[in-house]
């Protein structure tokens, strides 16, 4: 059966995350359902990552298997076609070969948080960024997240109900930048990693936004991490500012 990945992009707020689920709408069900349209029976995809309830994508990839060959471009027109009015749309799609696995074969996952500090609720962006009132000091987060860079034991950042085998991952990059925002400031945060555990960047996220508030120093950063505590973390933040970014693979199939 030819084999065909494709890059989705969607809006979060409506779905109960990326996963099928019986009577929720998910991400998931979604593209299956427009699949279904253009070839009828049961379609199963797979994707690069799992996004929560609220989360939104900017480049989450998945791959379907259909029984027919189908040019790339007609079938993410069909399928676009199909998808709507839901609030998810199919960027790229790209013929593969029948090995190629959306999840197993990615090779690193890169998320963006949006983080809008002003006293004004948000309009345009609302569902789409985490609005804090209370001033962030920039530096003193970027001090905290060096101490999350490198290879670790994040048990403090995972989820309780977390189904990974393990808690060491390796973080390759957490990057913080600042930029103008009307009425405020917007802080968006840059993370990078192979895989990453259950609400691990809503957690370290969270715990960012007390040190740039002061309310923790930069080095507790390290201390609640070499804790392994989960009771040791900040709050998590909301999903609604979390985006999957891109996905990368050995060879990109949307080249």
């Amino acid at each position: 059966m030819p084999r065909y990945a494709l890059k989705i992009e969607y809006n979060g707020a409506p779905f109960n995350g990326w996963q099928r689920q019986a009577e929720l709408p998910s991400v998931q069900g979604a593209v299956e359902a427009a699949l279904a349209m253009l070839e009828p029976g049961e379609h199963t995809i797979a994707a690069a990552g799992r996004t929560d309830t609220g989360v939104h994508a900017l480049g989450q990839v998945a791959h379907c298997d259909m029984a027919k060959d189908w040019e790339p471009f007609r079938l993410s027109e069909a399928l676009n076609y199909h998808l709507k009015p839901a609030p998810v749309a199919v960027v790229a799609c790209a013929a593969v070969d029948d090995d190629w696995h959306a999840r197993f074969s990615a090779e690193a996952r890169h998320y963006l948080f949006r983080l809008v500090v002003r006293r004004a609720p948000l309009t345009h962006d609302a569902g789409l960024a985490w609005r804090v009132m209370q001033p962030l000091d920039l530096a003193a987060m970027q001090e905290g997240a060096a101490h999350l860079l490198g290879r670790h034991d994040f048990t403090t950042f995972r989820a309780s109900e977390c189904q990974a085998k393990s808690p060491v991952k390796t973080l390759d990059r957490l990057d913080i930048e600042e930029l103008d925002y009307p009425g405020g400031r917007e802080f968006r945060f840059h993370l990078s990693a192979r895989s990453f555990l259950h609400n691990q960047v809503r957690s370290f996220v969270g715990t960012l936004e007390r040190v740039g508030a002061g309310a923790w120093a930069p080095e507790d950063v390290k201390a609640v991490l070499e804790a392994q505590d989960r009771a040791a973390c900040g709050p998590v933040c909301p999903p609604y500012g979390l985006y999957l970014r891109a996905v990368d693979y050995p060879d990109d199939p949307f080249a």
